[in-house]
């Protein structure tokens, strides 16, 4: 029964952000303000080698989501003058960095500062795209033609359809945090916690993340910030987890996260898995490792010092 109180606290933290946030950014969409914003960027494209219309794209995805960018990106740029090293790029941009207000705030709740983390997370994606575009322009690899399986249409949907779909992923959000916390549960009583944290904490000791952090990442990297971060809030919360391994946790997770669910949509729209997977977990892995490093040399009180000011903030 605690557990699922605790976990109904967290679920409430999670709808106090996701909610005021999902209808701030569906009024800049639906008021052209993305679209306004939006010519920014196209300049940018051309250091990714991708046409300046998915500007437009990855300005959506970075504020709505993966699945506010998609049905737009073959109405922007044919599929035909698009080649899978193309896709494959642009798709990095969207994995690494998307629904921003959103996951960043969640991230903010566990503790680690807003903006040093959309920085890190943004200039991550950024960084990995051009690597992808780099080798690809220079080996030819997957230069073919693209040849999506998928060619996604965007729903017109009014506002009640918009607030019905807000109600209905809130709803699973819950059913699926609730299932996670009893399941998590579980698995440690029978063993089966640590077996699989014995075949993760290789990887996961590398990018410098350690002990019960490393559960909760986990969870975050395959299913998502929303449920890994949802849960590293209620640990921050308690004290049991220190500040600096909350914070590689959430670096790490910013970089590779949902790795099921986005990874098979993107390679639907023909993206490389290589790129997209097997890529992306190595670029992250690394990337934490190097931050780690960089940060176990500042003394807790200098870097981490805005951590407990907002804690001691939070519970007065």
């Amino acid at each position: 029964m605690r557990k699922t109180q605790d976990t109904l606290q967290i679920y409430w933290q999670l709808v106090r952000i996701i909610v005021p946030v999902t209808i701030v950014t569906e009024v800049m969409s639906r008021t052209g303000l993305i679209e306004a914003a939006s010519p920014a960027l196209a300049p940018v494209m051309g250091f990714f080698g991708l046409p300046p219309e998915l500007g437009l794209a990855w300005l959506t995805g970075m504020l709505v989501g993966i699945w506010g960018a998609i049905p737009m990106i073959f109405t922007l740029v044919p599929a035909a003058s698009m080649s899978v090293a193309d896709i494959t790029v642009f798709s990095a941009l969207l994995l690494f960095a998307h629904a921003l207000p959103i996951e960043q705030k969640i991230i903010q709740k566990a503790g680690p500062g807003l903006a040093i983390t959309t920085l890190i997370r943004v200039a991550g994606g950024i960084l990995y795209a051009m690597m992808l575009h780099q080798l690809f322009a220079a080996t030819g690899w997957l230069s073919e033609t693209l040849n999506p399986a998928w060619i996604p249409v965007a729903a017109s949907a009014d506002w009640l359809g918009f607030l019905a779909g807000l109600i209905e992923a809130l709803f699973f959000m819950l059913v699926i945090l609730i299932a996670l916390a009893w399941g998590l549960e579980i698995l440690k009583l029978s063993g089966l916690m640590a077996l699989l944290m014995k075949i993760l904490a290789p990887s996961l000791r590398l990018a410098g993340i350690e002990g019960e952090a490393g559960q909760f990442t986990s969870v975050g990297l395959f299913l998502g910030i929303s449920y890994g971060g949802g849960l590293l809030i209620r640990e921050a919360q308690s004290g049991e987890i220190s500040p600096r391994q909350i914070f590689i946790s959430c670096v790490f997770m910013g970089f590779a996260h949902s790795i099921i669910e986005d990874t098979l949509i993107v390679m639907a729209l023909g993206a490389d898995v290589l790129g997209v997977l097997a890529g992306r977990i190595v670029f992250a892995i690394a990337a934490t490792a190097l931050i780690a490093c960089l940060v176990r040399s500042i003394p807790d009180k200098d870097f981490f010092g805005w951590y407990f000011r907002e804690q001691t903030a939070r519970q007065r």
